[in-house]
């Protein structure tokens, strides 16, 4: 019985570790994001490195324990092997908190505070309005303003 159970383990080490690309920094993804969930899950983002780094962050905000130095690895990691698909421009007058959440880099409250003022007055259309808007990082913004449309 002992003997099936480590093949078992065995096959499903395997199973996984195939999932995940063989690169710098797969081990460590691996150890990092398997402790809470699915591996699949992990690489379904697909972002760039920013993001990977923001995922990482909340990640750590929930709990997860790693050396800075191999949270950087894993970062770099997944945002080669796993980048952002190309994305289409955000209409921030339509986006949903998720969106805003994801694309913008706004914390949740960020997002319904804006939210909250985008149904107040109604459709932004400059970037100077958007700037003002509550919740908003005018750095943010700036960084993807290509990414922006209203």
């Amino acid at each position: 019985m002992n003997m099936r159970l480590a093949i078992l383990l065995v096959s499903l080490t395997l199973t996984l570790s195939a999932q995940l690309a063989e690169g710098p920094g797969m081990k460590e993804a691996e150890k990092n994001c398997k402790s809470c969930h699915e591996i699949e899950r992990s690489i379904s983002l697909r972002q760039d490195l920013s993001g990977w780094n923001n995922t990482i962050a909340k990640m750590v905000g929930f709990g997860m324990r790693s050396a800075e130095s191999d949270l950087a690895i894993v970062a770099e990691y997944l945002a080669k092997n796993y980048p952002a698909d190309a994305l289409t421009p955000l209409n921030v007058n339509t986006a949903t908190a998720v969106e805003l959440e994801s694309r913008l880099s706004m914390k949740r409250s960020q997002a319904a505070a804006f939210l909250a003022h985008r149904e107040k007055v109604g459709k932004i259309k400059t970037f100077a309005d958007l700037n003002k808007a509550p919740g908003i990082d005018p750095e943010k913004v700036e960084a993807k303003k290509t990414q922006i449309i209203f």
